[in-house]
Formats: C-alpha cells, sequence, structure tokens
C-alpha cells in the first residue's frame, strides 16, 4: 500500500507485480475499493505491474466535499501516473471505473495503452434514480450504507451466484457498507452527471468492452453501444450481474488478458 499526496489529500494506492512490465491500471466501481480486483491478482501480476487505487471517495482514499465530476476522478489517475512516473498504462475500469476509463480515453488517450471498460454506460440512469439515493445517504449517513449493500447482492450478483458463493457476495458488498456515506454520494453525483454519449466516439485506442448478460444497473445494450460507437473496439458478455469480474472470475481475467497482450 502507497499513497500519493493530491493538492486536497492522499489518494491510496497498491502496486503489485514484476517491476519492468507493463503497467495495468485497475479501477473501483462505485461503492467498492481496490480489492474488489483480488480475484484478478493472481493472473493479471503474471504479466502486468498492476496498479489498483481506491478512487476519490472510497477505502483510504481522500473523502472531499462533493459533488465530484468523472473529469475530477480521471485527473486523479493521472495525477497517480505523474507522481509514479508512469507514462503509459493499460486501463481496465468497471461501472464507475469504466467511466474513468472512457473519460481518459476521450481525453488523455496519449497515455494509454489499451483500454478495458466493464459492466458500464456511456450514461449510467437518470437523476431521478441517482437524487434520491444521494438524498438518502446524506441523511441517514451509515444507516443508509448497511441498506445499500443489502439491497446490493441482488444487483451485483446473480441469485445462483450469491447462495453459491456466499462469502464472495459478502467480502464484496462489506466493502459498500464500510464507504464514507459523503465519499459515496459525490460519486453518485459524478456518475450522475456524467454523459459520454457524444464524446465516446473520440476513443482512438484499442479498447475492450466487457458486459454481464444479467446487469439490470448497466445492461449489455449500453456496452454495444460503446463498442459501436468506437472504431475496432472488441467486445465479450459473460454470464454476471454487476460485477462480472468477480462472478466470471477466471474466463473474465482470460479474456482481459488475451486482448492485453494480443499484438
Amino acid at each position: 500500500m502507497g499513497s500519493v499526496q493530491l493538492a486536497d489529500g492522499e489518494l491510496n494506492y497498491q502496486l503489485e507485480g514484476p517491476e519492468g512490465a507493463p503497467v495495468l491500471v485497475l479501477s473501483n466501481s462505485l461503492g467498492t475499493d481496490l480489492r474488489m480486483w483480488d480475484t484478478q491478482m493472481p493472473a493479471f501480476t503474471e504479466h502486468f505491474r498492476v496498479l489498483r487505487l481506491d478512487t476519490r471517495g472510497h477505502g483510504k482514499s481522500l473523502v472531499t466535499a462533493g459533488p465530484y465530476s468523472i473529469e475530477q476522478l480521471g485527473r486523479d489517475v493521472l495525477a497517480l501516473l505523474d507522481a509514479l512516473n508512469i507514462e503509459r498504462a493499460h486501463f481496465c475500469g468497471l461501472s464507475m471505473g469504466g467511466l474513468i476509463g472512457q473519460w481518459l480515453g476521450i481525453n488523455a488517450g496519449e497515455r494509454l495503452l489499451k483500454l478495458v471498460v466493464c459492466n458500464t454506460a456511456a450514461k449510467i440512469g437518470t437523476a431521478d434514480i441517482w437524487n434520491p439515493r444521494i438524498e438518502m445517504v446524506l441523511r441517514d449517513g451509515p444507516a443508509a450504507m448497511v441498506a445499500l449493500r443489502d439491497a446490493s447482492i441482488a444487483r451485483w450478483f446473480t441469485a445462483d451466484f450469491a447462495q453459491a458463493h456466499p462469502e464472495q457476495a459478502q467480502r464484496i458488498t462489506d466493502m459498500l457498507a464500510a464507504t464514507d456515506p459523503a465519499g459515496y454520494a459525490a460519486n453518485c453525483g459524478a456518475v450522475r452527471d456524467a454523459d459520454l454519449r457524444e464524446q465516446v466516439s473520440l476513443i482512438s485506442v484499442p479498447t475492450l468492452v466487457i458486459a454481464g448478460t444479467e446487469d439490470a444497473v448497466t445492461p449489455p445494450s449500453g456496452s454495444r453501444f460503446i463498442q459501436e460507437q468506437v472504431r475496432g473496439a472488441e467486445y465479450a458478455e459473460f454470464y454476471a450481474a454487476h460485477l462480472s469480474n468477480v462472478q466470471a472470475g477466471a474466463a473474465f481475467s482470460d479474456r482481459v488478458l488475451a486482448f492485453l497482450l494480443a499484438d
């Protein structure tokens, strides 16, 4: 674990894997932290120097006044790369992390080698969905985070997976309950306000889009839209709900590695 001092606080990160290998940045979903990628680490660190971070407002990273913006979160990633003297890197982000990846592809493509965006969309939800959640979290604090945790199992995992792997589901959803309410609400604002539908076609780096067949949060239609807009983008779909990296496990890891390691 390490931290980088930004202008307004510390950004927590973890850097693992062989020195000198290409860097792969992993960006977490809303309501999780860098540990959401634990399933992928054994496979990814065989080939890459893997840089995971707690997005602002999550885990051990800074919590500042919100709402945040996806641009702000994207610039946090660039500041982390600059601080670690990493000129270019692969980037893989899921859900909110996928929005950050799209922003980077649009605005800082020269810093990316390849881009993977998972269980995401160019626009996720509407204000009618996000505003009541923000209000509840700011009003009820930690109690709201526990309520969101209990409701998230059905959104993040299919019922059969949650029943077969309760320890996996609990490990991930407990991250949501532990998330700072102010940080969570501020990130909800970033997702609410992000609309990259008119810009996503500007991404020119090699891109892989991953979807979950049972994902009600970011359905495959939104992933297909990105794939159709980004020239040459590849597409993969797994039987999974919103957190396909956890539910699809090794199959997810293998597909990402096949894409990143291809000439």
